[in-house]
């Protein structure tokens, strides 16, 4: 058995012509002038063949070696641009050529009548140049084939006088009238068909990356706000200053999953992660759900605040409630070797101060004794019970039942009553 060839099609010759001299580096606008000059340059040249074969069997052969010299020209140009790919050189080259040698051949055979208006290739020049350098690029060209144009005019009578009336038949001259009116037509319509089609190419292009560039950026800016607060992410992205504020009221709430070390350790790290992962995913769930901020994770530890967005109003009660939603939550749905984890909680409410710490891998953190405190009594807590400071109490009562108060002993704090939540009201 012979294996079949994989080896890529090779390219035809239009596609040669509208790639030749194009670099992996250059832009879109750069590779459209070099495709559409290249591409120009095949077609005149088709043009010419076509030109001069017709122009030999109606009888002038001797009138058709100018435009074969034109010919010559152009394909000589584009191999030494295909050689060199010095392709500044070859576009003023190149479209100077347009522009002068088909005067050059009305001169050299005679007038308007006797060279069938050969000069309309000319207006090829200013048309490309229109493509290649712009509008402004484009005048100078223009004016330029209107000068020519205007000096064959003036010179026309004594150009006709010059030539023997026999050299070009009135019948062939009135054939290439008409040929050269088709041709150059043709000609300008293809190109600018052809930079049209490549135009909306690029316009496709651009539309496809700024897609692209749209969903990086809704994407970064998601990833943003799992990080930070909306109007903090906002503020960063608009200014390089510190990011500080100073809150007079808020609570925090700290949980911590009881014994999750020796828990887990009959597991490996990968079961480990993927059960934190699990539970934090649930815990962020619950907090989006009560309009509250989570802050970050600790190792097994989860630290949510009320207060310092535009969430809940009432974001103790809230804190409450995300509270017991977790101690229920985790009590429920999770488990390890057929026992349910339990998780400590503490809350406390008070000023704090909310930022963003860092310029790399930068992380948003609360600080102040609001938070020591809140953290302190989670750790002195008790297995399934969420403790409140006496503040978050105060504003709590009304709303939720609680057990009778606790003094516990706070490491840099002293003694300190605490009250334990067991359930909202009604």
């Amino acid at each position: 058995m012979t294996k079949e060839s994989t080896s890529p099609a090779r390219p035809g010759f239009a596609d040669s012509l509208r790639n030749a001299g194009i670099e992996p580096g250059d832009s879109e606008q750069l590779r459209l002038a070099k495709s559409l000059l290249g591409f120009a340059t095949g077609l005149v040249s088709t043009m010419s063949m076509l030109w001069l074969a017709i122009y030999w069997l109606l009888g002038p052969q001797l009138s058709s070696t100018y435009p074969f010299a034109f010919e010559l020209l152009l394909a000589g140009n584009l191999l030494l641009y295909v050689k060199t790919r010095n392709f500044d050189f070859f576009r003023i080259t190149q479209i100077g050529l347009f522009l002068f040698v088909p005067f050059a051949v009305q001169w050299s055979i005679g007038n308007f009548i006797t060279a069938s208006g050969i000069v309309l290739w000319g207006l090829l020049a200013p048309v490309g140049a229109l493509i290649i350098f712009g509008i402004g690029g484009s005048l100078a060209w223009f004016l330029a084939w209107v000068f020519l144009i205007a000096l064959s005019g003036a010179f026309d009578y004594y150009l006709a006088d010059m030539i023997p009336k026999t050299v070009v038949p009135i019948r062939t001259s009135m054939v290439f009238f008409a040929l050269n009116f088709i041709s150059v037509a043709t000609l300008i319509y293809v190109l600018l068909r052809h930079a049209i089609a490549e135009q909306n190419k690029i316009r496709q292009k651009l539309e496809d990356a700024h897609r692209e560039l749209r969903q990086e950026q809704e994407r970064a800016e998601r990833l943003l706000l799992n990080i930070l607060p909306g109007p903090v992410a906002k503020r960063l992205k608009e200014s390089d200053q510190t990011i500080a504020d100073g809150f007079a009221d808020a609570t925090v709430m700290f949980a911590d999953i009881v014994n999750f070390t020796q828990v887990a350790a009959g597991m490996s790290p990968s079961q480990v992660f993927a059960m934190l992962n699990r539970i934090f995913s649930a815990f962020d769930d619950l907090a989006e759900r009560f309009g509250l901020e989570k802050i970050k994770t600790i190792g097994d530890a989860y630290m949510v605040a009320g207060g310092i967005n535009d969430g809940a109003v009432d974001y103790s009660a809230a804190i409450a409630d995300m509270a017991l939603a977790m101690r229920d939550l985790l009590a429920r749905d999770f488990s390890v070797n057929s026992s349910h984890l339990q998780v400590r909680i503490g809350i406390g409410t008070g000023p704090v101060v909310a930022g963003v710490v860092g310029k790399k891998k930068f992380i948003y953190d609360l600080w102040g004794d609001t938070v020591n405190i809140a953290s302190r009594i989670t750790s002195e807590g008790v297995p399934s019970m969420i403790q409140c400071d006496v503040t978050t109490f105060r504003r709590l009562k009304d709303l939720f039942e609680f057990h009778e108060p606790q003094t516990i002993y706070l490491k840099g704090k002293g003694e300190m009553v605490v009250y334990r939540l067991i359930k909202r009201l009604g």
